[in-house]
């Protein structure tokens, strides 16, 4: 390998370590999220968008898909559908849900718990 070509694999992996750290460090929490009324517990398992923003659509895909293969995994391991591991765990997430943070209800519009 050449002088140049280290000089570039060092200069990039430099950048790329950089801009990772920096997006951890814009990246939201979800219990941030949450306080700031950024995202809700849905009834059927999954986090919803509250706020539409890149940032929350980042943080709910990311959570949501986490999510679906721990549902998946629990209903073949118990061999349940994913619409009953969903529906159960909408119900303990909106029991759970803290005093403040928001939730959708039946109606399908966001509410304070």
């Amino acid at each position: 390998m050449n002088n140049l070509t280290k000089k570039f694999i060092k200069k990039s992996t430099c950048a790329l370590l950089i801009s990772t750290m920096a997006f951890s460090a814009w990246a939201i929490s979800l219990g941030d999220a949450k306080e700031q009324g950024l995202v809700g517990e849905m009834p059927n398992g999954y986090l919803g968008i509250v706020v539409n923003s890149a940032e929350t659509k980042s943080l709910v895909t990311s959570v949501n898909k986490k999510r679906k293969d721990i549902y998946m995994n629990l209903a073949r391991k118990n061999k349940i559908t994913m619409q009953q591991v969903t529906a159960l765990a909408g119900k303990k997430a909106l029991a759970k849900t803290q005093s403040g943070h928001l939730t959708k209800n039946a109606a399908g519009q966001w509410v304070k718990k």
